[in-house]
């Protein structure tokens, strides 16, 4: 039986559906072939919560907590912390550093997916295509008349280094970008200003599931709102369609991209790359490396269409990085 730390909550304002991922995989854990701590990773305190919701504070110089005076040790984590520091690169590289292996990417790719920039950056010479985009830094001059020259109207302003749709906003007139800004460098110092690409949006899990690179069924989203925000996300206000309305050629070739991209970055654990297909072109937005784990999220909806149960596919992901 192995001891397993799952990390949920974090530094950012994901941090509520960080929670809500890391009780599902809690109750949905292999009881049979793991031991499952529910660990809440918060600025203020690292804490072992109980069934009972007793906290118990967290060694960080072992990772370890006391119990009823009894020394308890993980043998594996199971990172649902979305956002900083569970998505960044941070506490995979404290993890690494301890030699305690945790089920997502290694802390460069955690670092490097997660700023959208530099990940775009990286894949482009590799032929995958992203929007026209137009780069931030707080404090830096805004001038929206050349933001605009660059991507043109409408437009996304995206913080850089964020997800769950936390801070963005489509822009429509010129006026409205000050404002937009301002929404972006509330959640992250850098924000990243897209071009508007009018088109089919998929959602593609890609995970190594029992050794093999595997493409999850697709996902078409079609939000009711302007884009796929918070509200599309996680407040019903979208469809969220698997497998995807697309031709079997286009969710080939969307799939076989976002599995190069895997490949290409030396990815492990899970990954969910968004695209915006133009004109039987995909484009690729960002790639997710702790997608939502809730029931109702992208990665556990693709996995049962491919009939995979929610206990496999997390059991599937300790035993790859414990193995590893």
């Amino acid at each position: 039986m192995k001891n397993i730390a799952i990390i949920m909550g974090g530094y950012s304002s994901e941090y509520k559906i960080s929670l809500t991922s890391g009780n599902v995989v809690y109750n949905f854990l292999d009881k049979s072939k793991f031991t499952g701590f529910r660990i809440h990773i918060f600025k203020e305190k690292w804490v072992y919560v109980d069934d009972e919701n007793q906290e118990f504070p967290i060694d960080k110089n072992d990772f370890s907590v006391l119990v009823n005076q009894i020394k308890i040790t993980f043998d594996a984590v199971f990172n649902a912390i979305h956002g900083t520091p569970g998505e960044d690169g941070l506490m995979h590289a404290y993890f690494e550093l301890l030699g305690i292996p945790q089920s997502s990417c290694d802390y460069y790719q955690a670092a490097l997916t997660f700023n959208k920039r530099d990940l775009l950056s990286v894949l482009k010479p590799y032929g995958i295509q992203s929007a026209t985009s137009y780069y931030l830094n707080k404090g830096e001059n805004i001038d929206t008349n050349e933001i605009v020259k660059k991507v043109g109207l409408p437009c996304f302003v995206k913080p850089n280094k964020s997800g769950s749709s936390f801070g963005i906003s489509k822009v429509k007139t010129e006026n409205e970008l000050p404002i937009a800004i301002e929404i972006a460098y509330k959640e992250d110092d850098e924000i990243i200003i897209e071009s508007f690409l009018d088109g089919t949006e998929v959602s593609v899990g890609v995970i190594n599931y029992k050794g093999k690179i595997t493409v999850l069924p697709i996902t078409e989203i079609v939000s009711e709102n302007d884009f796929f925000d918070y509200e599309a996300k996680y407040l019903g206000k979208s469809q969220e369609i698997t497998p995807a309305r697309i031709s079997d050629e286009m969710t080939l070739k969307v799939g076989l991209i976002a599995k190069r991209a895997y490949e290409i970055l030396k990815m492990k654990g899970f990954s969910r790359s968004e695209f915006i297909i133009v004109n039987n072109e995909p484009f690729m937005l960002e790639m997710n490396t702790i997608p939502g784990l809730t029931t109702e999220s992208l990665i556990p909806q693709q996995a049962k269409v491919a009939g995979i149960s929610l206990g496999d596919l997390f059991t599937n992901a300790l035993e790859l990085c414990l193995k590893n």
